[in-house]
């Protein structure tokens, strides 16, 4: 038996698939090594594979036969939201598609559990500082919209023939769980932070005048390992069979501003860098942060880190 990772060797997903290898489970990992690192691999097997791809399906079910897959834990997917912006088919085909023919692989082959990595985009801007996960989602991009759509798919699947399924919404990302598998892409506010500083750069902060305590904007910022431990409690909680929910907002509670992320990363680094405060982008909201009664109460995970964690632990994986 084996459990198959898609994008498992990204940032996030080889934080999953270490975690899995290390209780033991034999790892089937399937990425198009088109932003994955082969390094992070360990003792996974890997078949390389784009999921939008013409013969995705075919693959798919040779692999989950070959290996007796019992359960998917599915990354795979293109992220970047200004990307989606400039290049939203090619994010449906990408994204829906590749759900699309992995969920007919698992209905072909009767592998019932999925865990489907979603996202606070689905949100777009909430109205309050504390989202829960009834609020009405307006995704505000076409990265939220495939996320969204990606539920929806999985829900009708469970409706369909039985499929088992945790969508967990993350929010911000950010931290290594061990150097060797630290974010690689300078897009979200850590790596820019460094890259920024490692080429001798102000770091931007877009926008000081938001209603906020300090002006700039506030995320709930979670530890990757934190994160990837709840991929683990909810591949769990799919083995029960009384199951009274299927989304789960993965972050802390707490929301810190941009300016405290800076002051951290100014106290962990020990450089006394300046910042360049440009104009607000549009479509982000002053602050958001999970509320997490939700996943804390069903799957009894919470997070165990704190920006001060993910700040140094970031910074001690960081190549300078």
């Amino acid at each position: 038996m084996s459990i198959l990772v898609t994008g498992g060797i990204g940032y996030i997903g080889s934080h999953v698939s270490r975690l899995l290898q290390l209780r033991g489970e034999d790892v089937i990992v399937i990425d198009d090594l088109s932003t994955g690192d082969g390094s992070r691999l360990g003792s996974a097997r890997l078949i390389e594979l784009d999921l939008a791809g013409p013969d995705a399906q075919d693959h798919l079910g040779k692999a989950m036969r070959q290996y007796d897959v019992t359960a998917v834990i599915h990354f795979a997917a293109r992220k970047q939201v200004g990307q989606s912006v400039e290049q939203p088919e090619w994010y449906y085909e990408q994204n829906v598609g590749g759900l699309a023919n992995l969920l007919v692989a698992m209905r072909d082959n009767k592998v019932n559990k999925l865990v489907f990595s979603s996202s606070a985009a689905t949100y777009g801007m909430p109205d309050v500082g504390q989202v829960t996960e009834d609020y009405d989602c307006h995704p505000i991009n076409p990265y939220g919209e495939t996320k969204l759509i990606g539920e929806w798919m999985v829900a009708n699947a469970t409706r369909a023939w039985g499929l088992r399924a945790a969508n967990l919404r993350y929010f911000n990302v950010a931290g290594a769980g061990w150097p060797e598998l630290a974010d690689t892409a300078v897009a979200n506010l850590v790596p820019i932070v460094f890259a920024a500083l490692k080429a001798g750069n102000k770091p931007a902060v877009f926008g000081d005048d938001y209603a906020t305590p300090d002006g700039s904007c506030i995320r709930d910022y979670v530890h990757v390992l934190d994160l990837a431990e709840a991929h683990l409690s909810a591949l769990e909680y799919l083995d029960l069979d009384e199951r009274s929910e299927s989304v789960f907002n993965v972050g802390t509670g707490k929301g810190s501003s941009v300016f405290e992320v800076l002051a951290e990363v100014r106290r962990v680094t020990g450089i006394d860098f300046e910042t360049e405060v440009l104009p607000r982008r549009a479509g982000d909201p002053p602050a958001l942060a999970a509320d997490v009664t939700r996943i804390r109460e069903t799957l009894g995970w919470s997070a165990k880190h704190d920006l001060k964690d993910i700040i140094e632990s970031a910074w001690s994986a960081a190549e300078f």
